[in-house]
């Protein structure tokens, strides 16, 4: 994700990445060792935000916030491009129409984000529509084989498509 988004759009060195839903931070790690001028990592964890603070505790640029993304008002630096791989809204409907929502009105240039293939023409039309984006474009469709993490999980492991896409805020 990160390699596109600077190889073929120039869209993290030297700008301002948030990474949404940080997670444990692989994201924006890979934001700051691209050369981002700035990393901002969100996530409502605290446990979370403390792995991704130890694993990123050689690079500077990277700074974590505690914090629901739907209670987030932006007051901070203006961010270029927003990263995130949120929840697929499987568990909580809209879940990952929520992240984009917000990354919409905080992103100057472009965001990046995984969502369920199955739901491809839900999000464009979403994003187009109800979110102000100027352009939503799938850049390649991916295979996750993803284990049984959490108590919610039902079965061993799942293989889901999943479509990296590129949105421009207008």
């Amino acid at each position: 994700m990160l390699f596109t988004a600077e190889n073929s759009f120039e869209d993290i060195s030297n700008k301002v990445v948030a990474d949404f839903g940080c997670g444990c931070g692989t994201l924006g790690t890979a934001a700051a060792l691209l050369g981002a001028e700035h990393v901002i990592g969100i996530d409502v964890d605290t446990q979370a935000l403390e792995i991704a603070s130890l694993n990123a505790e050689d690079l500077e640029v990277i700074d974590y916030v505690q914090c629901d993304i739907k209670n987030l008002v932006w007051k901070g630096r203006n961010v270029d491009t927003v990263v995130m791989n949120p929840p697929f809204g499987t568990r909580k409907k809209g879940a990952d129409m929520d992240f984009l929502c917000i990354a919409l009105k905080v992103a100057s240039q472009a965001v990046y984000s995984l969502h369920k293939t199955s739901t491809r023409d839900h999000v464009r039309r979403a994003a187009l529509r109800d979110f102000n984006a100027s352009s939503a474009e799938v850049l390649c469709e991916l295979r996750y084989d993803v284990p049984q993490l959490y108590k919610f999980h039902k079965k061993k492991e799942v293989d889901i498509a999943v479509d990296l896409w590129r949105f421009v805020p207008k």
